[in-house]
């Protein structure tokens, strides 16, 4: 019964990874398509991962957080704006489509950047401040 319920809902899991059921290491040719292509130190990213990376570059706009290369805080409220947009967009394209966990976190980092990014409005800061 659980298999034909994961049948109509029209996905493939395929098992990439890079290791047999024994624990051998599974060679490059012999691994699924994909699985090589990644490096060790990679972790794969998730829909989390993915939220909780343009929140950091949000923060960062918004002058929240240093640049991790210069060390400088930089504030650009148009790019932090952008960012703020495409997170938005991100919620009303996914609406029903992730975990219940998923859709808690991006709508709590959603509703914080808003109104980080409203209070510096509202405040009158300026670019590059």
């Amino acid at each position: 019964m659980s298999d034909e319920r994961d049948e109509s809902r029209g996905f493939r899991v395929t098992d990439r990874r890079r290791f047999a059921e024994g624990g051998d290491a599974v060679p490059v040719s012999d691994a699924p398509s994909g699985a090589g292509a990644q490096s060790a130190a990679a972790e794969p990213v998730t829909f989390s991962t993915f939220i909780l990376g343009l929140s950091t570059q949000a923060l960062l706009h918004l002058g929240d957080v240093a640049d991790p290369t210069s060390g400088h805080v930089a504030r650009d409220l148009d790019a932090a704006k952008h960012v703020i947009d495409i997170l938005g967009i991100l919620r009303e394209k996914t609406r029903g489509n992730v975990e219940p966990a998923e859709e808690s976190l991006l709508e709590s980092m959603l509703y914080d950047l808003r109104m980080r990014y409203v209070a510096l409005m509202r405040s009158g800061a300026k670019e590059g401040t």
